[in-house]
């Protein structure tokens, strides 16, 4: 089993990387301000304009380790990786399964995804049954399991991805139920994405970018193609065989977005708000939130389908690798990640 090693996150806006022997040196207003060995990273994330080095790109790359570029704003700018592992013959098997399309493979996905969804709001609705003093989580409830009865009923990709997109509204039309403190600051009027309006949409959208560079990374690893998806539709510069994974996947980041502002792990102080409306999380909110998906990654849970214990953060990984069976022709269909 892959071993979970440490993400770098460098957040100061000035700071520059550079390569020293076997050590990654990160420099800002002309000084150093720390060290750390290859040997114990495994991406890194760098949110200044600044940059890095050729030599430690030329490094990373060597060692496998991918490199994201990300705006302070937490925009994905670019990706520095180096020579896919695997061999050609999985691509080429990727490349004609999915010209083909892939119909259960996507309901699965869909389905998942949905079915993921109404775990997080039962859970909640467990813990907290007085949030639904007036019915709406579990009619939200009974919409996500309608709506996965009827991706199985329909063959036709254009009416599953409508299914899904009303199923997520109304799910997120019910999230602010979902926040039990910190209501006058933290809320949730609807999904906003480009740019985000208040501040759980910020940590939403914060996160759904790491999780992205983290299944782009991992599908690269196992030899699978992370641009050519079987759900998302080809786009230049886009990942799109990482968002198609992480659907399943997204209820693991909007119970940490939960868990902190419910905690109050993270306040109002930790956002800036532009002129232009947009609100992003400060210097400050970035290291709480990536402290808190730090240390989640870390969390073991049992794989539905190994039936064994790993570490979160190695989610990504497992299921690359399982897709990438899938696709040899080892497994007959992907087994989705399924919260229970």
């Amino acid at each position: 089993m892959r071993k979970l090693l440490n993400s770098l996150y460098i957040l100061e806006e000035t700071a520059y990387l550079t390569l020293d022997g076997e050590n990654i040196v990160c420099r800002a207003e002309d000084s150093e301000k720390f060290r750390v060995p290859f040997t114990n990273i495994e991406d890194i994330y760098i949110f200044s304009y600044s940059g890095c080095s050729p030599a430690l790109m030329g490094k990373c790359a060597e060692y496998g380790i991918a490199v994201n570029f990300i705006s302070p704003q937490g925009k994905f700018l670019a990706r520095v990786q180096g020579k896919t592992k695997g061999n050609v013959y999985l691509r080429k098997e990727q490349f004609e399964l999915f010209s083909i399309p892939q119909l259960d493979l996507i309901r699965n996905t869909v389905a998942a995804k949905l079915s993921n969804t109404r775990y997080l709001i039962r859970r909640s609705l467990h813990d907290n049954p007085d949030i639904n003093s007036d019915g709406a989580l579990t009619d939200c409830i009974k919409y996500l399991e309608n709506g996965i009865k009827t991706v199985y009923e329909t063959a036709d990709k254009d009416i599953i991805m409508g299914i899904e997109g009303s199923c997520a509204k109304a799910y997120f039309d019910i999230f602010d139920r979902l926040i039990l403190h910190q209501k006058e600051d933290f809320y949730l009027a609807n999904r906003t994405k480009r740019p985000p309006i208040d501040r759980v949409n910020a940590m939403l959208s914060f996160l759904y970018t790491i999780a992205i560079s983290s299944y782009t990374s991992a599908l690269e690893s196992v030899g699978l193609d992370s641009c050519l998806g079987f759900y998302h539709a080809l786009r230049s510069g886009r990942s799109s065989l990482s968002c198609d994974l992480v659907e399943e996947f997204r209820c693991v980041v909007e119970r940490l977005v939960l868990t902190m502002i419910n905690l109050k792990m993270i306040k109002p102080e930790d956002f800036e708000t532009q002129v232009s409306g947009a609100v992003y999380l400060s210097k400050e909110g970035k290291k709480k939130v990536l402290t808190a998906w730090q240390e989640r990654k870390r969390t073991s849970i049992v794989h539905p389908y190994l039936g064994e214990k790993i570490q979160q953060g190695l989610l990504p990984y497992v299921q690359s690798s399982l897709l990438a069976k899938y696709i040899r022709g080892e497994l007959d269909e992907y087994p989705n990640y399924l919260l229970k």
